[in-house]
């Protein structure tokens, strides 16, 4: 489709524009003619169309609504513009709107580019699309003339359009039809044989129709002026999705033997580099995505709670700088509890953690546990951080069936404790 157009030619670069400036020309209602960067269906344009009324190769300039009317119409009716400012030239002679109108009442349009909206999430950005070397368009288009209720005559017009080419079907699905030399002008023109005319109607394929993006403000018919084909930079895109941070690539060894680790495409962490306040920060952020993705891929965690967790992570207070400090490690463990052998006591077994406490006979309970492997989070309390061995056993046996915990002077982390620290 084609709903929007600049036009702020002069009347008499029409007939240059269309290859007929040597042939007798005639202007009409020109007075109605106000030049604009926004022309939308409804607005008056020069329209270039053979002078019947003279003999010869004559031609009208003739100042036309954009928006057909058909001569059908009752009188009565409110005129609606929007209804047909395009014909679609693959059913142009089926339709008895557009089929009548073929033999006798082709016409161009002449306008420096046209605009084409992309639609981009829920919203649409538009773009502008026009020849490189700044020379008019010209589109084919038919006519036709409809008198209301109080005798006036209006003439208006359609723009014909067909398949988009091939270099601007990201954009839209249809384009205008551009005939883009004298041939096609005089064909579209002058050709008694509508037979002749399905040739012209194809997609305009060269490479010297070129567009950019320009400001959304063009929505508004009422915005104008060279703004509208003013060249606007594409913004990212502002929602980024959190999923997108578990999906990052493996650290790759440079040359130097460095692994570097990449968090995203403006932010990649040296993992070997002397830890600083900003770079500590960002290697922590990094680290704690990637236990998360271990989590994960090991014990299936919904998107509910990665999110959570990613959340609390972005609002962890500032780092307090501790250069003894190690990055906090996540490791899953699956913790089995199981009766004793004698029915006094129970065993925790914690992947080489072991534990015991009194039982008063009941039966076991499978539990599931998650504990830092190394060392809490370093943001705010460094004194507390505690060194917690990740392997061999806590506490010795007295006795048979009956064993002892080595309490630490510090409660043991938890998950809760790594997100909820402040």
């Amino acid at each position: 489709m084609c709903g929007r157009a600049r036009c702020t030619l002069r009347p008499d670069d029409v007939p240059r524009a269309s290859h007929r400036h040597t042939v007798p020309i005639r202007f009409l209602h020109l007075d109605r003619y106000r030049p604009s960067y926004n022309i939308a269906p409804g607005s008056y344009l020069p329209i270039l169309r053979r002078d019947n009324d003279v003999v010869g190769n004559g031609v009208v300039v003739h100042c036309m609504k954009w928006g057909l009317i058909p001569s059908f119409t009752k009188k009565t009716d409110k005129p609606d513009f929007f209804k047909m400012f395009n014909a679609r030239s693959e059913s142009v002679a089926e339709k008895a709107s557009f089929r009548r109108l073929l033999p006798k009442n082709r016409c161009l349009v002449a306008v420096e580019g046209f605009y084409e909206w992309k639609k981009e999430g829920s919203k649409k950005q538009p773009y502008y699309i026009h020849f490189k070397d700044g020379r008019p368009l010209v589109f084919a288009a038919l006519f036709d003339s409809w008198q209301n209720s109080e005798g006036e005559t209006l003439y208006t017009f359609t723009i014909m359009t067909t398949t988009s080419s091939a270099a601007l079907h990201w954009l839209h699905d249809r384009m205008p039809v551009v005939l883009y030399d004298k041939d096609s002008v005089d064909s579209w023109l002058d050709d008694p044989s509508t037979s002749k005319l399905q040739p012209l109607l194809s997609p305009y394929e060269n490479s010297d129709l070129v567009w950019y993006p320009v400001t959304s403000a063009l929505g508004k018919t009422t915005f104008d002026g060279p703004e509208c084909i003013q060249q606007i930079p594409l913004k990212a895109s502002q929602n980024i999705l959190i999923s997108k941070f578990f999906s990052a690539k493996q650290p790759k060894a440079d040359e130097g033997g460095k692994e570097t680790k990449s968090i995203d495409a403006n932010i990649t962490v040296d993992l070997i580099e002397e830890p600083t306040d900003e770079g500590y920060e960002r290697a922590i952020f990094a680290d704690s995505i990637k236990k998360i993705e271990e989590l994960d891929e090991e014990n299936d965690i919904s998107d509910e709670a990665k999110n959570l967790a990613f959340r609390k992570i972005l609002k962890a207070e500032p780092f307090v700088e501790d250069t003894s400090a190690v990055t906090s490690h996540l490791v899953p463990v699956k913790n089995e509890v199981e009766e004793g052998t004698n029915g006094e006591g129970k065993s925790i077994e914690t992947g080489g953690l072991e534990f015991s406490e009194k039982s008063s006979g009941k039966s076991g309970i499978k539990r599931d546990y998650e504990v830092f492997s190394v060392q809490e989070k370093p943001w705010k309390r460094p004194e507390k951080l505690q060194d917690v061995k990740s392997c061999g056993k806590h506490g010795r046996k007295q006795g048979k069936g009956k064993s002892t915990v080595k309490k630490s002077k510090e409660t043991q982390s938890t998950l809760h404790f790594f997100f909820d620290e402040k």
